[in-house]
């Protein structure tokens, strides 16, 4: 993956481009971190050759997992970076198009980019915190807890 900040002014402004192959939560995770990312929200355009979706099932507290084993559009990723435990925690959202023009979407699992992924990431003045929440067991964003950075 390649980066460059492109407005280095608060709040910071980078451009990702991910490599063939790469894994863009992995990817944007191990950013995160080299970059000491407290929260931020990113977009990008791409495709995959592969993708897993999930959708969130209440009853069972985890996702059912929607696997697309076949080339695809990326029409949309959307998501943002808050810090969970002290690290920074990638939850994105991905509408991806078939070759025969329909379009799936979900919670974004895991993929494989082919043959780029263009990602715009914008950093928040402030630090966000995920916390675990009992009822659904996933971990959300709580704006009172603190989501302090760790020294450089």
């Amino acid at each position: 993956m390649k980066s460059t900040l492109i407005d280095a002014t608060s709040p910071k402004t980078w451009a990702l481009i991910f490599d063939k192959g790469g894994d863009p939560v992995a990817g944007l995770t191990a950013f995160a971190k080299s970059q000491n990312v407290g929260a931020a929200h990113f977009t990008a355009i791409g495709a995959f050759s592969d993708v897993t979706l999930g959708y969130f099932d209440r009853a069972a507290k985890d996702y059912t997992k929607i696997p697309i084993p076949e080339q695809v559009e990326v029409l949309s990723l959307v998501g943002d970076i808050a810090r969970q435990d002290g690290a920074p925690k990638v939850h994105a959202h991905v509408v991806v198009g078939k070759a025969d023009g329909t379009a799936h979407g979900g919670h974004l699992l895991d993929a494989r980019v082919w043959p780029t992924l263009e990602l715009v990431l914008t950093e928040s003045p402030r630090v966000l915190a995920r916390v675990s929440d009992r009822d659904s067991g996933l971990a959300l964003i709580d704006l009172d807890a603190t989501g302090q950075r760790p020294a450089p």
